[in-house]
């Protein structure tokens, strides 16, 4: 059985700053490299921004022994993520997306819906997140550790998106 959890992320920012520097290759390629401190391989594997929205596909190698030893029982080697995240159109009212995770090899899959509205203070980013691990008796307590780490990773890249469009837009 899957777990889901959702996450919001509100920013002083309008939804249209948050879109515009979601679309600039830029962004997220500054993202990667500071990701770097944590994980030395990763990369804008792929990005696309015209009329149609965004979709970005980013891979991160996280070495075996950065793993907590529950993850560590499951994986046998470096961890390979491969993510990616969609949005729609602009819609001043209500963009949504996707995003997914995938690791060969891995034991289970981490899927999502985002949507992006505009506030009275700027924007919120509201994400929901499935978790789902195949793995006995331990599964649940992995796809609890996973959506963890993902709030963890959503608030990063929060802080992370409200200084990049301050010093860059």
């Amino acid at each position: 059985m899957a777990r889901r959890l959702s996450y919001s992320a509100r920013y002083p920012q309008p939804a249209e700053k948050l879109y515009e520097a979601q679309s600039i290759r830029q962004y997220w390629e500054d993202m990667m490299a500071g990701f770097q401190m944590i994980s030395p391989h990763c990369e804008v594997a792929s990005f696309s921004s015209d009329e149609t929205g965004i979709r970005v596909v980013l891979k991160q190698t996280i070495g075996r022994d950065q793993l907590p030893p529950l993850a560590q029982t499951v994986m046998k080697k470096d961890m390979v993520i491969t993510r990616e995240e969609r949005l729609g159109p602009f819609d001043p009212d209500n963009t949504k997306g996707t995003y997914s995770a995938s690791i060969p090899a891995g034991p289970g899959s981490l899927n999502g819906w985002q949507e992006l509205f505009a506030t009275e203070e700027g924007a919120t980013i509201r994400r929901t997140s499935e978790a789902k691990v195949f793995v006995p008796f331990v599964n649940g307590k992995l796809e609890q550790m996973i959506l963890i780490n993902l709030v963890d990773l959503f608030r990063a890249e929060a802080e992370y998106a409200k200084d990049w469009i301050n010093k860059n837009l």
